[in-house]
């Protein structure tokens, strides 16, 4: 079974890019579950005397459930063409430390809606890049979903979509196989 934690940057309740989430929830292929981590917003934000032992609670938490996972899938909304500070700040705290966080050699996939379809895919790009040199091996296979062409605002009414989200989700169960 391959694990994929996903770490959803919006948590505003009803987001597109939380609607975005559940789809990969429901859509995991064979062998893969998925899981959405609750409570990325009460991460402190990232601050390099917090690393003293002992780690805060919550950050002692999240970074046991990035490291517990085999695959990391990001969901970003694009605020003015860059990931929420929620979800950047988890990609922050995931690299601690450098080079042997819970995030490194570890398979990470992008995907996000956005109302601008400028700003969203910019959004996926910076997160992919930050992941990166964070030490994730990020993946090519992303979902874009434009808010303004979902059906009712629903990314699950979208096949498209929904199709590009299971194909992310093999990819990644792939790329945890190696």
């Amino acid at each position: 079974m391959t694990n994929v934690l996903v770490l959803v940057g919006s948590v505003r309740t009803g987001s597109v890019n939380q609607k975005l989430a559940q789809v990969a929830v429901d859509g995991a292929p064979e062998g893969v579950s998925v899981q959405i981590y609750p409570g990325l917003e009460l991460l402190p934000h990232f601050n390099q005397d917090l690393e003293e032992p002992p780690l805060p609670e919550e950050v002692a938490r999240f970074k046991e459930a990035v490291g517990a996972a085999d695959a990391l899938l990001l969901v970003t909304p694009a605020y003015n063409g860059a990931p929420s500070a929620v979800l950047k700040n988890g990609i922050d705290w995931a690299s601690r430390p450098y080079g042997s966080g819970p995030i490194a050699n570890k398979p990470v996939a992008v995907i996000g809606a956005a109302n601008n379809p400028q700003g969203g895919p910019q959004s996926i790009g910076f997160a992919s890049a930050a992941s990166t040199i964070a030490g994730g091996k990020v993946l090519e296979e992303t979902v874009f979903a434009a808010i303004r062409d979902l059906p009712d605002g629903e990314p699950s009414k979208d096949p498209q979509v929904v199709d590009g989200v299971k194909a992310v989700l093999a990819a990644l169960a792939s790329a945890a196989q190696v």
